[in-house]
């Protein structure tokens, strides 16, 4: 049986992809194999500022007690470094 690729809809449901969506992934696809390796690397990865963890070249602390008190105290929480509830 041959998989099915699937897109969400504007109502929130899931809907086949048309040939013509189709065509176009497997377009992308090719493209990008086509691509020498570093080229596809330096695609590969996205770069994020990440406020407060960036604007210094580096931080030392004397304990994990600290760093986990500081990363609470100064980096925002979407960043994912506080502790877990």
């Amino acid at each position: 049986m041959k998989p099915t690729l699937l897109r969400e809809t504007a109502q929130g449901e899931e809907s086949p992809l048309s040939p013509e969506e189709m065509g176009e992934l497997w377009a992308d696809f090719e493209a990008a194999r086509r691509r020498p390796l570093a080229t596809r690397l330096r695609y590969a990865f996205i770069r994020t500022y990440r406020p407060v963890l960036d604007d210094a070249e580096y931080r030392s602390f004397d304990s994990m007690a600290d760093y986990r008190a500081w990363c609470e105290r100064s980096l925002p929480s979407w960043l994912g470094y506080g502790r877990s509830r």
